[in-house]
């Protein structure tokens, strides 16, 4: 089958933002790629979609699914039709993620610190005081340049209408840059000249981007700070994205076994002594760094280190507490702290949320459940909720007696058919839902977005679930001139 035809078999969903195809029409970012595949056949394709499987395999891009017994390791989905964004839509994503990124990181200063929004009664008191993750332990500690969110994986979707929504914000370990970063390294494997002909932003400066703005909060003013990334170890989710991370930057990756604490200052253990550690890159959760503080069975973490932190002898990013800000019920009050402490109005929108603890807004929900997300507040990875169109009956009578039992732990939100793009799915391109993760760095010297992020793909057809852990793959972003 010639690729033509391939393109011209290809349907959209009435109703959905398709971004590749408008009616019969392929929409003109697209047509520059419908060009450069037309030389290729159908047969080329799969050919270079076996050969990107092999490349992810043999450099073992693999990520874990805790839950299922036959087997952690699975290599990551990778669909090899690359998902375009024009310069002008990327830009104004990275307006409106820089935006919210400056608002969200004066609440954090805020809430561990003065508690204005709070005497201004913007968000209800209750409301933090109930968030499993705010850290009363780390109330008042002066962080470097008052930055607490030094890495950010912010999710936007696109509605019905192309309009691009923030889905919710990754404040503590985002992960998945890693994906983002070898997806495109499988690209200029398998399609050297397309990429070189497109005007495609490079992401590749993302590893010398980071550890640049790690060395920068460093304590110690000294030319050549000590970085290590601390990782819970082998058996956790992301670890292939901690080791690729480190050997990027050129810095130690350690367990919490490898660092001491020793008069309020950290030290590796390395064969030629103790050496001090200024920053730690930790992708270890709040409650397992210092079993002295938080979780007393954690042997993930360093004993002391938080003495040393309160001190201001290391930098630890991301910031310690920063998950208050990641709960999605704190989530819906993102709007009034870019207007209480930017005074502008929100580049990019929220998803329409209901609190259920409000009464009305949890009765219309329960009306409408049939078309309404159920959300965890503070669930992550697809797990800890209802979709109401999809669910059986039994599902939704026992997600509304939790919901009644603990209306603090859940919010709504309709369903948003994600827009769709292009995948080479069994021999034909079918359209299947999309998000968007893009990376943001902020640093001293101000926020960073690469351009383009992680485009995550729900593989099962018809599915809003783009998880990895949940059957989800992904593609590579192009943000084109």
């Amino acid at each position: 089958m010639q690729i033509e035809a391939l393109f011209q078999a290809y349907t959209t969903k009435m109703g959905i933002w398709d971004e590749m195809k408008e009616g019969d029409h392929i929409r003109l970012p697209y047509q520059s790629i419908f060009k450069a595949l037309s030389k290729f056949s159908l047969d080329d394709l799969q050919i270079k979609h076996q050969l990107a499987s092999e490349l992810f395999m043999s450099q073992g891009i693999t990520f874990t699914v805790y839950s299922d017994n036959k087997g952690i390791e699975r290599i990551f989905p990778y669909d090899i039709i690359p998902r375009i964004i024009t310069a002008a839509e990327w830009k104004h994503v990275e307006e409106g993620i820089k935006q919210r990124l400056k608002a969200l990181n004066l609440f954090l200063k805020d809430i561990y610190n003065e508690q204005q929004i709070i005497k201004d009664h913007i968000i209800p008191a209750h409301l933090i005081a109930s968030c499993p993750h705010f850290t009363q332990q780390v109330f008042g500690i002066k962080v470097p340049h008052d930055i607490y969110v030094h890495i950010a994986g912010i999710d936007l979707i696109r509605g019905d209408d192309g309009t691009f929504y923030i889905l919710e914000d990754n404040l503590r370990t985002p992960s998945g840059v890693s994906y983002m970063l070898e997806n495109r390294e499988v690209t200029k494997r398998i399609f050297p000249d397309l990429l070189a002909g497109s005007n495609v932003r490079m992401v590749n400066q993302y590893p010398l981007a980071l550890y640049d703005n790690l060395v920068a909060l460093s304590p110690r003013q000294i030319s050549n700070p000590v970085v290590v990334l601390l990782t819970p170890g082998v058996y956790n989710a992301a670890y292939f994205e901690h080791t690729f991370l480190a050997r990027q930057m050129g810095i130690q990756l350690v367990e919490g076994r490898d660092l001491v604490v020793d008069n309020q200052k950290v030290f590796m253990k390395t064969t030629s002594g103790l050496q001090q550690v200024d920053v730690i890159y930790r992708r270890v959760d709040d409650e397992f760094l210092d079993p002295l503080v938080f979780r007393t069975d954690s042997i993930l973490g360093v004993p002391g280190l938080l003495s040393a932190y309160h001190k201001g002898n290391v930098a630890i990013v991301n910031a310690l507490g920063n998950g208050v800000a990641d709960d999605k019920a704190v989530y819906a009050y993102v709007p009034q702290m870019i207007k209480y402490y930017l005074n502008e109005t929100p580049i990019l929108p929220n998803v329409p949320t209901y609190q259920m603890e409000n009464g009305a807004e949890r009765e219309y929900a329960f009306k409408h459940i049939y078309k309404m997300v159920i959300k965890e507040t503070n669930q992550s990875g697809g797990y800890g909720m209802l979709m109401g169109n999809s669910a059986s009956q039994e599902q939704i009578d026992a997600t509304i007696l939790a919901v009644q039992q603990n209306p603090r732990n859940f919010i709504a939100q309709p369903i948003i058919s994600l827009s769709t793009v292009p995948c080479l799915l069994d021999g034909k391109l079918q359209a299947r839902h999309v998000d968007l993760r893009p990376y943001a760095l902020c640093g001293p010297s101000g926020i960073e977005i690469v351009p383009g992020g992680l485009t995550r793909v729900a593989l099962r057809e018809g599915s809003l679930v783009v998880n990895s852990s949940q059957g989800g793959g992904s593609k590579d972003t192009w943000i084109i001139d």
